[in-house]
């Protein structure tokens, strides 16, 4: 299996439009590495590929993956895209996708309801892209050789369909994970996860690379930073560090390659020098980034 990260940043991506935090100034200033929106493309053969989550900055991520040029004049080696919520950093790259290219839309019955539940999907020409339910825990192949699993984890309504009061441990369709499957490869991406359970240690236990929620490195820290009022777990992401970080909750968990990718543009481990990313690494964790390649 080959894994390519388009995309390791949070909603906003670094540098943030409107933000003048730290870390975006460092990546204004050419000092710490740009970061598009979170999406990551997956292959079993090097041929055919399924991309996990239609960043907004999908156009400008597909230029830079040599893998998923045209082959032909309107010869695409996209064959799926894969959603797993209704997140607009997760979704609105599909009206960058509306070019009468087919290929096949998948997600759960409740995030495609999300996505027709707005006109202006009705762009992305449903005869020509196909739109699949995915039930939960029910195998389904995405691309030839390869095979996703969905299953729910922690999280909350897109930010869109909030109301006066927000539930961010809700389990169902509208927040999953997806186990990848290709000959004895397993892999599992989890860009967005409220809370680590014994379940989903359990799940991914033994896999040979997990991509997983790196949000917020202190569940605290927009509220520090001044950028906002919302903790993590408001947001539905768990933190990094803390007693109930996914750093302690995920370190007797015996896995292959573990990166962190949906970083929010504060989280200190996008600075190379921090002390905040020196502890990630030294408890295994590779600090994604955009173009970087996994293989398992």
């Amino acid at each position: 299996m080959r894994a390519h990260i388009l995309g390791a940043a949070a909603g906003g991506g670094l540098p943030q439009w409107n933000c003048g935090c730290p870390n975006c100034r460092l990546a204004r200033d050419g000092e710490i590495p740009p970061q598009s929106q979170s999406s990551l493309a997956v292959s079993a053969n090097g041929t055919d590929w399924a991309v996990l989550n239609a960043s907004p900055d999908i156009r400008d991520q597909l230029r830079r993956c040599p893998a998923l040029h045209p082959t032909g004049l309107r010869t695409m080696p996209l064959r799926s895209v894969l959603l797993t919520n209704g997140d607009i950093d997760h979704v609105a790259g599909l009206l960058t996708l509306r070019e009468m290219q087919p290929f096949t839309l998948y997600a759960t019955g409740e995030i495609l309801a999300e996505i027709a539940a707005n006109p202006i999907f009705g762009a992305l020409n449903s005869q020509v892209v196909a739109r699949r339910a995915v039930g939960l825990e029910t195998p389904v192949e995405i691309a030839p050789g390869l095979e996703a699993l969905l299953f729910p984890v922690p999280g909350k309504v897109p930010l869109y369909r909030e109301g006066a009061v927000v539930e961010t441990g809700l389990l169902g369709e509208l927040t999953v994970g997806v186990e990848l499957r290709a000959g004895t490869s397993r892999a599992f991406y989890i860009p967005g996860c409220a809370a680590v359970d014994d379940g989903l240690r359990a799940r991914i236990s033994g896999a040979d690379l997990l991509c997983f929620d790196g949000t917020l490195w202190r569940d605290d820290e927009m509220i520090r930073e001044g950028l906002g009022q919302k903790t993590g777990q408001r947001m539905g992401h768990i933190s990094m560090s803390g007693p109930d970080g996914s750093l302690a909750a995920l370190a007797d968990v015996p896995l292959g390659q573990r990166v962190y990718v949906h970083m929010n543009n504060t989280n200190p481990v996008l600075r190379p020098g921090s002390c905040q990313r020196a502890e990630a690494e030294a408890a295994g964790w590779i600090i994604g980034q955009d173009g970087m390649e996994l293989t398992t």
